[in-house]
């Protein structure tokens, strides 16, 4: 019997993922069932079960692969020397997020993946993970600005990072169900309510 390559096993993962984003996508996440993904995916049950054992392992698994792009793209603005002004980071980071949301993007699924969590434990688990990064590393930006004294001595770093983490849901919403908001507007707006050395320097 031939060998199963990790190439294939990954080419297989793949393609039920995909075929789990497009029926997400088509019907929504909560009335996707899992023949819905075989039928898709062309695959038989027990080539999907293989993999994932079921709807929620497979919603995690798309979240685990979005959160890790955000984070990695988040990590580098957060992370960069010198250190950016509030302003260039909220708009890079809403910049990407745009990206991802373009033509079917993963992103788009999220906030069906926040609702269904509410009455998941498991799946509220893994988005709490999730999320969790995404704030410590807002936290670690704001702890940045007060040793660069941008920020006063004593900031409460944790809490200015959650308020930070939390314009990025409302930006994601405001763009799948207003469909008015960009990441210039969010520019514009962090540079009227925020101190001006926080901001970079207009054009």
């Amino acid at each position: 019997m031939p060998k199963v390559t990790e190439e294939h096993l990954a080419r297989r993962r793949r393609q039920i993922l995909d075929a789990a984003a497009a029926c997400f996508e088509r019907k929504g996440l909560p009335a996707t069932s899992m023949q819905d993904i075989l039928t898709e995916s062309g695959l038989s049950a027990g080539a999907v079960y293989r993999y994932f054992p079921s709807k929620t392992a497979i919603v995690e698994a798309i979240m685990t692969s979005t959160v890790g792009d955000l984070h990695t793209r988040l990590a580098a603005l957060v992370d960069a020397d010198p250190l950016p002004p509030l302003d260039d980071v909220i708009t890079g980071f809403a910049v990407h997020l745009e990206e991802m949301l373009a033509a079917g993007g993963p992103v788009r699924l999220a906030p069906q993946a926040w609702a269904l969590a509410l009455h998941d434990p498991e799946l509220r688990k893994h988005v709490q993970e999730t999320m969790g990064l995404m704030v410590a590393a807002w936290v670690r930006y704001v702890r940045r600005l007060v040793d660069t004294g941008a920020l006063p001595p004593g900031t409460d770093a944790a809490a200015v990072g959650r308020t930070i983490f939390g314009i990025l849901p409302g930006f994601l919403l405001q763009t799948l169900i207003l469909e008015n908001v960009s990441a210039g507007d969010l520019r514009t707006g962090i540079r009227a309510l925020l101190r001006p050395h926080l901001t970079a320097p207009t054009a």
